[in-house]
């Protein structure tokens, strides 16, 4: 049975004809990934992406994160091949032997957060984050949020730019930048995480189950607004935000076996720059 962010080969993935794959290209709209595009279609032929056995994407991670949401719950994996620039999401680029690569690769299935705001109009916005579910102050003025836990209020008051709730894929991205703590891909955990916190001055966020139901209320939002981002979908002027795991939708990845996104983030933990 697969279970969150777990390797290994899921039910859930197309990976039946994987040492004769039918790829599939996206890439980014930057020259140096749309002329590798050529290439490699040209070498391996071009097939629909919505009729293929795999997609490679070539980029980066924004391009990553774009095709991950696109195909997730089609079961169909995605491989990255790295033409952008931090590329950690992404495997090593590279135009030899790309069926050889896609059949060894490993799998690895996510479980996103499922995101539902509500505005200052009442109005309900719901999308969901592979990396991270992140709440922001609009103007100079800071956030002042309420956080409740499972129907629990944690945090009366946190005075703040902001907080985030991030995935363990995540939490090697912005909540990392913010001081949150990395997180074993298999670890069933989530990163609740405060940004620039004023007060409490020495909160530094906790480490949630993943099946954990976190709520922001947004206090004196007329005069402090917030923003919410689920990965790069924005919603403005939010009042409460939920977040909680969406167990219902995944998506899948491919690395090759010596860069696994396991390994990867276990360096994160020992890395000094």
């Amino acid at each position: 049975m697969c279970s969150r962010h777990r390797v290994g080969k899921c039910s859930g993935l197309k990976m039946t004809a994987l040492s004769n794959p039918r790829i599939g290209f996206v890439a980014s709209s930057v020259p140096e990934s749309q002329s590798a595009m050529d290439r490699l279609q040209l070498r391996y032929g071009k097939h629909s992406i919505d009729d293929c056995d795999v997609v490679v994407a070539l980029g980066g991670d924004g391009l990553m994160l774009s095709a991950l949401h696109r195909f997730m719950n089609t079961g169909t994996p995605i491989y990255g091949m790295n033409r952008g620039s931090v590329g950690f999401l992404m495997n090593e680029y590279g135009e030899e032997d790309l069926p050889e690569r896609l059949a060894d690769a490993v799998p690895t299935q996510i479980h996103p957060l499922l995101m539902e705001a509500t505005d200052q109009d009442g109005a309900i916005h719901t999308d969901r984050a592979i990396n991270e579910v992140s709440l922001l102050r609009q103007t100079h003025q800071a956030a002042k949020l309420r956080i409740t836990v499972d129907g629990r209020v944690r945090l009366e008051e946190l005075i703040c730019d902001g907080a985030l709730v991030a995935t363990p894929a995540g939490s090697t991205a912005y909540n990392l930048s913010a001081h949150g703590p990395i997180l074993p891909i298999n670890a069933p955990m989530l990163a609740l995480t405060p940004i620039s916190p004023f007060r409490p001055r020495r909160w530094r966020g906790a480490i949630l189950p993943d099946h954990a139901k976190v709520q922001f209320d947004v206090l004196e939002h007329d005069k402090r607004p917030v923003a919410v981002a689920a990965d790069a979908a924005e919603t403005r002027s939010v009042v409460r935000v939920e977040v909680r795991e969406s167990r219902a939708d995944s998506t899948n990845m491919l690395f090759d076996p010596d860069h696994s996104l396991e390994e990867r983030i276990l360096n994160e933990q020992f890395s000094g720059f």
